[in-house]
C-alpha cells in the first residue's frame, strides 16, 4: 500500500471512528449528497482496502498513522473551503433544518408555544401572567380578566363627619349638580377621520365653547383641528412643534389661544385661526448636545386663580410661566427624582394651589404651590412602576385616579385622608413595550358621582376570529367594566382617549387617525337612518400622496421657522377627500 492509498485509508477510518465529524464540518454540500448516494460502495471500498493491508502482509504504525492522517487533514479542510466558495458564488445555500417540536419563543424551552393563534395569544406558561404579574397562571385564565373587580374592595358608603370634610364640601358644593344626568356610554361608531395624522396620535382636547371641534396633537408635533360634524372642514398646523406634542390646554380667558409642550423642550402659544405660535420658554436654547443635555416637556396645566402655565420637564423640575406677561416666574424647582421624568401635572379644580404630578420615580405627589420647595411634598404616592398620569377628579378634586405601568389604576377616594395606601387597585391591561403613547385612565368630567373613568385595552380580545383593542368604562368604586367599546373596523390600539365635557362623545386616537363615538339609540328613525348613511369616513392628510410618492406634509417640508423666540407661522393644509359608507368608497 503506497503512502496515498494508506493516508486515504487512516483518513476513512477515522471518519467512522468519529461518527462522521469531517463530514459534517468540512465536506462541502456535494460531497455530502455523493456521500449519502454512495455509502454503501464507500464501505466495500473501504473493507477492500483494509483487507489489501492485511493481505500484503504491512503492519500499521499507529503514530504513523496519526501522522499521515494529520498531514492528510490540511488537503482535505481545503478541498471543503474551495467547495464552500464554489457554492457561494453559484448562489446556492445551505441546508435548512426544520424541526417539528413545539418551540417557546419566549423562554425558548420546547413542549409548548406562545404568541397569536388566530385573534387569541396565548401566554408562556413558565412566565407570571402578563396581566396580573402574578405567576401560577397566564393571561388567558387571569380571573382579573374573568371579572375585573376580582379582589377590588368596594368604597364604603359613609357619611362626612369631620370638620374638614364640612368645610370642603360648603366650598364645592355650589358647583357640583344634584341632579344625577342620565349617563349613556358612547359605544356606537359615528365616524373617522383616517389617517389624519402622519404620526401616531399623542393627545386629544375638545374645544371648550365650540362644541364640535376636536383638537389633536401627534408625534411630528403636528396639530389638527376637525370640524367632526361638518367632516371636511379641518385644519393642521405643522410648524408648532418639531417633534413629539406631549400636552395642549386651551387659555380659559381666551378660547382661540392653545398652549402646547412638546418633546423639543418647548411651550408654544398658538393662535388657532391663523396657526401663529408664539414660545413661551425653551429649555434648549443651545440646540442638540446631547441626550444628557437634552430636556423635553411632558406635563403642563394651568392655574387659573394665579394665571400661571405649570410645566414641568425630564429632569425632574416644575417652572412657572405667567400668562399675562408670557415670562418665566421664579427658580425652577426640583420635584421629583433629579433626572427622572415627569409624565403629568394636574391642578385640584375646587383648590388649584393644590398641585398633583407623576413621574418617572414610580411616585405621584401632593404639593402646596403657595409653598413649594423641593422636598415640601404633602403627601407622595408609591407605586410598582412608571407612572403614567395622575388626576384629581373633575367635580370636587376630592378622589384621586393614577395609572401606572404595572397594570394597575389606583384610586383615593379621599385626599385629606390616609395615603399611604389607595383605597383601591384595579387590574387593567395597559402596560407595554414601546412605539405606543402611553395610557392614561381619565375621569368622565360629566358624571357628579365621580366613578367612571375610560381608558384603552393594551391585550387584545377575540370578537368573531378578529383580534380587537376594546376602549373601558369603568367603575371606580367597585372596579367593574361598565362597557366595552369596539368596532371591526378598528383593529388597532387606542390609548388616547377622551370623553367631552358637556356632551356623550368619545373621541378616541388609534395610531395616526381618529375617531368620534356616540350612543346607541332605540329610536327606530335614528336606527333607520343609521342603516342607510353606515359610517362616515374622512381620509386626512396622512393618506395623501403627491405624485412623487411622498406625504403632503412629509418630514422633507419641514417649516422654516426655527425653535428660538421668533414668532412662526404654522403651515395650514386643508382637505376634503371624503368617503362615506362601511366600504369606505371613494365619493
Amino acid at each position: 500500500m503506497g503512502p496515498t492509498t494508506r493516508a486515504q485509508f487512516v483518513y476513512n477510518r477515522r471518519r467512522r471512528r468519529t461518527g462522521g465529524r469531517y463530514a459534517v464540518e468540512e465536506a462541502s454540500d456535494e460531497e455530502e449528497q455523493r456521500q449519502d448516494t454512495s455509502d454503501s460502495s464507500s464501505d466495500e471500498e473501504e473493507g477492500d482496502e483494509e483487507e489489501e493491508a492485511e493481505a500484503s502482509g504491512e503492519e500499521i504504525d499507529d503514530e504513523e498513522v496519526e501522522e499521515e492522517a494529520a498531514a492528510s487533514e490540511p488537503a482535505a479542510k481545503k478541498h471543503a473551503a474551495t467547495a464552500a466558495v464554489g457554492e457561494k458564488k453559484s448562489g446556492r445555500k445551505g441546508p435548512i433544518t426544520i424541526s417539528l417540536k413545539k418551540v417557546c419563543k419566549v423562554c425558548k424551552r420546547t413542549g409548548h408555544e406562545a404568541g397569536f393563534k388566530g385573534a387569541v395569544y396565548i401566554d408562556c406558561p413558565m412566565k407570571p401572567c402578563f396581566l396580573c404579574k402574578m405567576p401560577g397562571h397566564t393571561t388567558l385564565t387571569c380571573p382579573h380578566r374573568v371579572a375585573m373587580e376580582h379582589g377590588v374592595i368596594p368604597a364604603p358608603r359613609r357619611n362626612t363627619n369631620t370638620s374638614l370634610d364640612y368645610v370642603f364640601q360648603s366650598q364645592v358644593k355650589g358647583k357640583i349638580s344634584m341632579v344625577k344626568p342620565k349617563f349613556l356610554i358612547p359605544n356606537q361608531l359615528e365616524c373617522g377621520n383616517i389617517k389624519f395624522h402622519q404620526r401616531r396620535v399623542t393627545c386629544l382636547e375638545f374645544h371648550p365653547t365650540k362644541n364640535n371641534v376636536l383638537l389633536s396633537g401627534d408625534k411630528k408635533g403636528l396639530l389638527g383641528i376637525w370640524d367632526y360634524v361638518k367632516l371636511h372642514e379641518k385644519i393642521t398646523y405643522d410648524s408648532v412643534h418639531s417633534c413629539i406634542l406631549n400636552s395642549m390646554k386651551i387659555d380659559t380667558t381666551n378660547d382661540g389661544i392653545l398652549y402646547t409642550a412638546s418633546s423639543d423642550g418647548t411651550i408654544s402659544c398658538t393662535d388657532l385661526d391663523t396657526g401663529i405660535g408664539s414660545p413661551l420658554l425653551n429649555l434648549n436654547p443651545n440646540g442638540w448636545n446631547g441626550p444628557s443635555s437634552w430636556r423635553m416637556i411632558y406635563g403642563m396645566d394651568l392655574n387659573t386663580d394665579k394665571g400661571l402655565l405649570l410645566v414641568a420637564d425630564s429632569f425632574g423640575f416644575l417652572y412657572f410661566l405667567d400668562r399675562r406677561s408670557k415670562t418665566r416666574v421664579g427658580h425652577p424647582i426640583l420635584i421629583h427624582k433629579k433626572g427622572s421624568k415627569v409624565t403629568s401635572l394636574h391642578c385640584n379644580p375646587a383648590r388649584p394651589e393644590v398641585l398633583l404630578s407623576s413621574g418617572n420615580d414610580h411616585y405621584a405627589r401632593l404639593w402646596d404651590t403657595r409653598k413649594l420647595e423641593a422636598n415640601s411634598a404633602l403627601a407622595s404616592l408609591a407605586h410598582g412602576r412608571v407612572v403614567n398620569s395622575g388626576y384629581f377628579s373633575p367635580q370636587s378634586g376630592n378622589k384621586i385616579l393614577t395609572t401606572c405601568q404595572d397594570n394597575r389604576i389606583r384610586v383615593w377616594d379621599y385626599i385629606f385622608g390616609d395615603l399611604e395606601s389607595p383605597s383601591r387597585e384595579i387590574v387593567h391591561s395597559h402596560d407595554f413595550n414601546r412605539h405606543l403613547t402611553p395610557f392614561k385612565a381619565e375621569w368622565d368630567p360629566k358624571d357628579y358621582t365621580e366613578t367612571v373613568a375610560v381608558i384603552g385595552r393594551y391585550i387584545s380580545e377575540n370578537y368573531n376570529g378578529v383580534a380587537l383593542h376594546p376602549i373601558d368604562f369603568i367603575d371606580t368604586s367597585s372596579g367593574k367594566l361598565l362597557a366595552e367599546v369596539m368596532d371591526p373596523d378598528i383593529s388597532t390600539i387606542s390609548p388616547v382617549n377622551k370623553l367631552h365635557p358637556q356632551d356623550d362623545i368619545l373621541a378616541t386616537g388609534s395610531s395616526r387617525s381618529i375617531f368620534i363615538w356616540k350612543p346607541k339609540t332605540e329610536d327606530e328613525l335614528t336606527e333607520e337612518r343609521t342603516k342607510q348613511k353606515a359610517k362616515e369616513y374622512v381620509y386626512g392628510s396622512g393618506s395623501r400622496k403627491k405624485s412623487n410618492g411622498k406625504h403632503d406634509n412629509s418630514s422633507d417640508d419641514d417649516s422654516d421657522g426655527d425653535s428660538g423666540g421668533k414668532n412662526k407661522k404654522a403651515r395650514k393644509s386643508r382637505f376634503t377627500h371624503t368617503a362615506k359608507g362601511k366600504d369606505k368608497s371613494k365619493v
